[in-house]
């Protein structure tokens, strides 16, 4: 089943439950997967494939934990409550996030197979990890460790 048949469904079930707070984020999801199918068509792309799915959700959990945060500070608990509703629903579409032992291993597979051996070869290496692992790989927590590695 796709991630857009998932939200297609959960949307569905969303609506029959009258679960308000979950159909506003699902909708939320699909207004934004909407407008990069739109932003792609230029391309020659009708619809984005899975993987810029999951970068799109990881994107959406970042900015809301901001946002949380944020709100936080000012004092506003309430709003920050309501993002971390959104960021659980969310989440619920995402590929379990890759262990910290597996993704140790898997930086040092990408830099053994690049013969990665400074920061200048940062980029192949990210490379190869996005085309080995994909969706399943969190870039941001792959970057520090590829950076530190690198940097050793």
């Amino acid at each position: 089943m796709t991630l857009r048949d998932r939200f297609s469904d959960s949307l569905k079930s969303a609506m029959k439950a009258k679960d308000a707070p979950r159909l506003s984020t699902l909708r939320m999801i699909t207004a934004r997967l909407k407008d990069l199918d739109i932003a792609a068509r230029p391309k020659g792309i009708e619809r984005i494939p899975d993987d810029e799915i999951v970068s799109m959700l990881r994107n959406m959990v970042k900015s809301r934990a901001e946002a949380a945060a944020l709100y936080l500070q000012g004092g506003r608990g309430e709003l920050a409550a309501k993002e971390d509703a959104e960021i659980v629903v969310i989440e619920e579409f995402l590929p379990a996030p890759m262990d910290e032992a597996a993704l140790v291993r898997a930086v040092a597979d990408a830099v053994a197979e690049t013969g990665a051996a400074s920061m200048k070869d940062m980029g192949k290496v990210m490379g190869a990890l996005k085309a080995t692992h994909g969706a399943d790989l969190d870039l941001g927590r792959a970057n520090a460790l590829v950076k530190a590695r690198l940097s050793a």
